[in-house]
């Protein structure tokens, strides 16, 4: 296993390592919208908490030296089911033509305060 910890200014607390490679495959820690460096949420509503989990799972990527092309799959946990729309119009512009397999779950109160949380398993190397 490699573990794959992105540079953050601000120490975070948890139990876990943001990223870990695995038998070819990356898998992403849930990343709050919460901003790593400051530890601060944002102050708009779901979609400025839906760009930051995006922007945090992007930079876990980038940490393994991938890209979004190679989630295989997300899971979403909103607070409240009814900002689907949102979010998935901000999920489909982030990804772009690339559509990784994935489920939203509505779930009760996120840690932080976060409307949202996202983790994601990425194709880490090319299979033989």
């Amino acid at each position: 296993m490699k573990m794959i910890s992105p540079s953050y200014k601000a120490e975070n607390k948890g139990h876990y390592t943001p990223g870990i490679v695995s038998n070819g495959m990356l898998y992403i820690s849930g990343q709050l919208s919460i901003d790593p460096d400051t530890r601060k949420v944002p102050d708009g509503g779901i979609e400025e908490h839906a760009a930051l989990a995006l922007r945090n799972l992007d930079r876990v990527l980038a940490a393994a030296g991938l890209g979004r092309g190679s989630v295989v799959q997300c899971r979403i946990y909103l607070q409240d089911i009814d900002q689907w729309d949102a979010v998935n119009r901000l999920y489909a512009e982030f990804f772009g033509d690339h559509k990784p397999a994935r489920i939203v779950i509505p779930v009760g109160k996120l840690h932080f305060g976060c409307l949202i949380e996202m983790e994601a398993v990425a194709e880490a190397e090319v299979p033989r």
